[in-house]
């Protein structure tokens, strides 16, 4: 049986102290109408999540953790790496802006510099092979220079893709080739700096991208056929996954060097194997994982620090990896529970919903009744929705995947209708559309009222994004049959 590595980027933050577990989550904010910082602060602390993980770093955002003793891995885009890489002074001004100026004036604990996000990922075709180290580097001396080198470490959150295994055996472990220098060259400036490899790890993007992959491998049951490497049974890819980063780092001499998952989890929504009892199985599989203290077959005993992806759903994102990409969330885009989760912090062993959420008013956008579905502005229409909009709950094996033609076009239209915050202008699509105080959710299927806007981070829609949304539109369409 084969080794799968993941190949995407997503966080809950599980880690064992003092034989204390805490937890922490990964919090993005591609969204069109992100929750205001300091309810998802709220959020944080009214679920025992004492460690969270930003892609960024918003002022907003970093000022809503202040005094609040969360532990914060703070983001730099990897378009910012050219400029950090290129230039001490830019690498020192941007320390300290986003570190130096919130631990000191706002008490915010910030614990770790995230230097770029999956740069070496194979789709990049090599556009941050020759920034990242040096970026890493003058981050690192900007710390220091700032006198947060002991307190602050930096570290670079990358994707399993940059190790492999010949034989698809954890023991066969060892750092790609193309990239093999510079990720000793990496390593051992991470040992030497006393800071952690980052690592993020998909089983569900194995599932997604190879039919052969055994399903029950992704999850902690211990119902797969275990990989036997060599007299060691490996009974969950996850473990398996680990641990060839283990023996890649033992190969080179860096066998001790301190790891952390940087994203782990699973989707609810976009794919036949992205729903709700996926996402619960395994999350939950994975929390029970580590905190019974096993580790790994190579690291037993050891404590495995990983942060669960994701906090709360993106619909901004791009969908480039696939339309699951904007459902990562453990909680809704509002901040709801999306299924029982019991992260061992809660009196009840339940997640606690966000509290204090302004909604616009219970109103959708809908196909009038009188409207044909041969008319001639339904595909224009739908496309123009879908891009502007999140259609990705709409396909086979989704959430919405049993409405039909006219749920679809409905669906669409709604969905732009919430983004646009119910703009009548939002709702006159020629002589299809119209607008409605009945709630058009049916099973599974929840036609969403947007909740109302935060401007302070929100996210609009890029122009990458929008052309990613290309194909979800055309696969709606077809779906849909109106082409």
């Amino acid at each position: 049986m084969r080794l799968y590595h993941a190949a995407i980027g997503l966080v809950s933050l599980l880690s064992m102290v003092s034989g204390a577990m805490t937890i922490g989550a990964n919090w993005g904010t591609q969204a069109t109408h992100p929750l205001d910082p300091a309810i998802v602060v709220r959020l944080l602390r009214e679920n025992g999540i004492q460690k969270v993980k930003l892609f960024d770093a918003d002022y907003d955002t970093l000022r809503a953790l202040g005094k609040t003793g969360i532990e914060v891995m703070v983001g730099i885009p990897n378009d910012m790496l050219a400029t950090l890489a290129s230039s001490m002074k830019a690498a020192e001004k941007w320390v300290s802006k986003n570190v130096s100026a919130h631990v000191t004036s706002n008490n915010v604990n910030i614990r770790y510099v995230a230097v770029g996000n999956e740069p070496f990922l194979q789709t990049y075709n090599g556009s941050f092979l020759r920034t990242t180290f040096p970026a890493l580097q003058n981050v690192q001396s900007a710390l220091i220079k700032a006198g947060l080198g002991n307190s602050v470490k930096v570290t670079v959150p990358l994707n399993a893709d940059v190790y492999e295994s010949s034989s698809g055996l954890p023991s066969d472990g060892d750092f790609r080739a193309d990239i093999h220098d510079l990720m000793l060259a990496i390593v051992k400036f991470l040992n030497d700096a006393t800071a952690p490899f980052t690592v993020n790890i998909y089983p569900f993007i194995s599932l997604y991208s190879d039919a052969e992959f055994p399903v029950d491998y992704a999850f902690f049951d211990g119902n797969a056929n275990p990989v036997n490497d060599g007299g060691t049974s490996y009974y969950n890819m996850f473990d398996a996954n680990y641990d060839t980063l283990v023996h890649a780092l033992q190969k080179n001499g860096f066998g001790n060097l301190p790891i952390i998952v940087g994203e782990i989890g699973w989707p609810t929504d976009g794919d036949r194997n992205a729903n709700i009892e996926y996402a619960q199985r395994f999350n939950q599989g994975f929390m029970s994982h580590i905190s019974s203290g096993k580790g790994t077959p190579l690291r037993p005993n050891a404590d495995i620090n990983a942060y669960l992806f994701s906090l709360i759903d993106e619909d901004a994102k791009s969908v480039d990896p696939g339309n699951f990409e904007r459902h990562w969330g453990v909680f809704t885009f509002d901040g709801m529970p999306k299924y029982a989760f019991n992260l061992g912090t809660t009196n009840t062993g339940a997640l606690i919903p966000a509290r204090r959420v302004n909604y616009l008013e219970r109103k959708w956008c809908v196909m009038k009744p009188s409207a044909k579905l041969d008319d001639p502005q339904v595909p224009l229409s739908v496309s123009y929705a879908c891009g502007l909009a999140d259609c990705t709950r709409l396909g086979y094996g989704t959430s919405c995947g049993s409405l039909d033609a006219r749920g679809n076009i409905s669906y669409a239209f709604n969905s732009y209708f919430q983004i646009q915050n119910q703009l009548d202008d939002a709702c006159k699509f020629p002589n299809l559309s119209t607008i409605t105080k009945t709630d058009p959710s049916t099973g599974t299927c929840r036609f969403e009222v947007m909740i109302e806007p935060y401007y302070g981070g929100a996210v609009q829609a890029s122009g990458h994004a929008k052309k990613a949304l290309g194909l979800v539109v055309g696969l709606i369409l077809f779906f849909l049959k109106i082409v």
